[in-house]
């Protein structure tokens, strides 16, 4: 739908010269609680780090001083979960805020393609992008297929700049043959340890001189996760009398203590240590390949299962958020991956999207209330499924898996008695099941969202420019703009209604490999800037921007 004068209309509009406001930066007064006004943000994602796998955990064996350290100065988690118990749905949910009974992938591929995804994702990089961030995707992407230009590739998705494996089981080889810079297959020599690349990479990028406004970096290590492999010996493990996989496991996660140690000192030496929030997390359980043993490092501390599972173990993980300004806290209250999207667009003053699975925890951070999830869903399409309300958790298994029998199994669990999910409550409250296995088929079917953000495509001699308001509050004063051969801006629209988009027809330059399309609009009290850049021969073919 176009909203406000009618398309023609805006079409034939007339088009005169300006310039857009520009929105607050990182550098700007503090909000309250000791976060800065839009930070500069960095994700840190471990991959198969279990949930007691740290020293702030519990974890007696491997030590990761950097870690606990971030974790004592700063806000931790307790009752964090990921969006899948393996790596490609629970990469998705992390970076969409839906949970898997809505994202585009919900599993991973089983002698299939690499799962992708679509135009229709909005990440949170897309949406920091929007609003002036520089982004950075460093480490493992997850998502296929392994080629430039797709939908799927992270330059495509919101990303900046790329660094790393495109497809998760690339990412398997931590000494690998090549490894992808944005759209380029760079050749290595197969002797470069990939981690170590992509802390060299990641420490380049903080540091790096850009303007005035914040950068997003998602630093997706390949670290734990199989084949335990390093560079050289074990270190402090190599005398233990563990397995070879074990030793080098814990050496793995020792790695990768130090890689976060390194981001933290390349912040505090670039000087926006305290314009910056950090925020560390993993993608899963912990995993038991290769000959890994994690009942030998009690890897998910009280928890049942590891990697694979919808047991505690499986899907509860560390998250520890850091910043100079917060003050040193535990937070018990549950947490999700689909979280992290409205949390870094309310952090970076941007809409928030609607229809999302996930809701902002910027108030936990800060000291403040935040209205806890009704219910939290997993789902693994004809494996298992687990939803949590409150203290109840309910796990189903389809029939004829995990020895479910051909009628499928559930099981509930009160997590407050029995965090371990001992104890099996089902025959004991046959109405409670019935109630969270309604609530749970009603969170499963396809993706709610609708359309967010500026789309650019060429109609004739015109290029179109379309802001899409996906979030649920009105956008007001709307003003669209193109930078290209000559800089032209339309009328104001007076509001755009959530649901609803606005189109505008540019001149179509005829020379130039760049464009600017950008939107300026008023929310309740906060103006916003949206900027979509297009790089290309934009006079031979259609332009591609964000849903």
């Amino acid at each position: 739908m176009i909203n406000g004068p009618s398309r023609r209309a805006l079409l034939a509009g007339a088009l005169t010269s300006f310039a857009l406001p520009t929105g607050p930066t990182a550098a700007q007064a503090a909000t309250a609680g000791g976060l800065p006004a839009r930070p500069n943000i960095v994700v840190i994602l471990a991959d198969d780090l279990g949930w007691g796998e740290i020293g702030s955990q519990g974890q007696r064996l491997i030590k990761t001083p950097n870690l606990d350290r971030m974790a004592a100065q700063g806000v931790r988690f307790t009752a964090a979960y990921s969006g899948a118990p393996l790596c490609a749905p629970s990469r998705c949910s992390l970076l969409t805020g839906l949970h898997n009974g809505h994202s585009t992938v919900r599993e991973n591929p089983e002698g299939g393609p690499q799962l992708s995804l679509t135009a229709a994702d909005l990440t949170f990089a897309e949406l920091l992008g929007l609003s002036g961030y520089r982004t950075a995707c460093i480490g493992k992407w997850g998502f296929g297929p392994e080629a430039a230009g797709q939908e799927s590739h992270p330059n495509v998705r919101g990303f900046d700049e790329f660094f790393g494996y495109i497809g998760h089981k690339h990412a398997h080889q931590y000494f690998p043959k090549y490894l992808w810079h944005n759209d380029e297959k760079v050749q290595l020599d197969g002797r470069s340890y990939a981690p170590h690349l992509f802390r060299e990479r990641a420490v380049e990028f903080i540091k790096e001189k850009g303007d005035d406004n914040p950068f997003l970096l998602y630093f997706a290590s390949n670290l734990p996760h199989s084949p335990s492999v390093i560079p050289g010996d074990a270190g402090p493990y190599e005398d233990k009398p563990w397995s070879d996989a074990n030793r080098r496991h814990a050496a793995q996660v020792a790695r990768l203590d130090d890689d976060v140690a390194a981001l933290l000192r390349a912040l505090r030496e670039a000087g926006i240590a305290d314009r910056t929030l950090v925020l560390f997390m993993s993608d899963n359980g912990p995993h038991r390949e290769k000959g890994v043993t994690p009942t030998l490092f009690n890897s998910n501390g009280p928890y049942r299962a590891d990697k694979r599972d919808v047991y505690e173990g499986g899907i509860r993980v560390p998250l520890i958020a850091w910043s100079p300004g917060l003050r040193p806290r535990v937070v018990k209250q549950p947490v999700a991956a689909w979280d992290l999207l409205p949390t870094m667009a309310d952090l970076a003053r941007v809409p928030i999207p609607a229809h999302l699975d996930g809701r902002s925890f910027r108030g936990l951070l800060t000291g403040d209330r935040v209205t806890p999830h009704d219910h939290l869903v997993w789902n693994r399409p004809r494996k298992a499924q687990a939803i949590r309300r409150g203290r109840w958790k309910a796990v189903r298994f389809a029939p004829n898996i995990e020895g479910a029998g051909p009628e499928g199994r559930i099981e509930l669990y009160d997590l407050t008695a029995d965090r371990g999910e001992h104890v099996d409550l089902a025959f004991t409250r046959p109405d409670l099941v019935a109630e969270l296995m309604a609530t749970l088929d009603a969170s499963i079917g396809p993706d709610p969202r609708t359309p967010y953000g500026l789309r650019t495509e060429i109609d004739g001699d015109q290029i179109v420019v379309t802001l899409h308001n996906g979030s649920s509050v009105p956008w007001y004063d709307v003003r669209l703009g193109l930078d290209g051969s000559r800089r032209a801006r339309s009328e104001k629209v007076p509001v755009v209604e959530p649901g609803t988009a606005v189109a505008v027809g540019f001149p179509l330059p005829s020379t130039g490999r760049r464009i600017t399309a950008r939107a300026a609009f008023d929310t309740a009290g906060r103006s916003h800037v949206f900027r979509k850049v297009h790089r290309g021969n934009f006079g031979a073919r259609p332009l591609s921007g964000s849903r």
